[in-house]
């Protein structure tokens, strides 16, 4: 299995049908300029390539705070659906750890939204805890997304 961080055009592009599992509200002729624009504050793209090609993905930056140090930030994980349970979120779970520890980051931390109930026991069975809740206030609610439950985000 062949984890790397997205630095090319091409590299990001190949990465967009897996994020589209998890972010559809993000439409694929804006998907590179929005990675370019989060790269600026320390987004990364890493992907698992296998020989059929790019099957799972992690956003992630590397930030510190007075609450955690320095951490390690998930924005984003997903596999295509038909890749699912074969041990690639493991790996690139795995792969950001050691990262993360390589940048002296001190945790790893992830949002996940809460109808993500499959996604909940992944990241228990990873070892990972819930430890605390994440609130949301839209500022400008007609340029915000609409985070729905059942559906996820919706751009308004």
């Amino acid at each position: 299995m062949n984890i790397r961080i997205a630095t090319t055009d091409s590299e990001i592009a190949a990465c967009y049908p897996v994020m589209r599992e998890l972010r559809p509200h993000i439409a694929e002729d804006h998907f590179l300029a929005r990675v370019r624009g989060q790269e600026n504050a320390g987004y990364r793209l890493a992907f698992l390539q296998q020989p059929d090609g790019v099957v799972a993905v992690a956003g992630f930056r590397v930030g510190e705070n007075l609450a955690w140090g320095r951490f390690l930030y998930v924005d984003d994980l997903v596999a295509l659906p038909a890749h699912r349970s074969k041990g690639f979120g493991a790996r690139l779970l795995s792969w950001l750890r050691e990262f993360a520890a390589k940048e002296g980051c001190l945790q790893m931390h992830l949002d996940s939204g809460t109808q993500r109930k499959d996604a909940h026991r992944f990241y228990e069975r990873e070892g990972m805890s819930v430890a605390g809740f994440h609130f949301v206030e839209n500022m400008a609610p007609n340029k915000a997304l609409l985070l729905t439950p059942r559906s996820g985000a919706v751009e308004l």
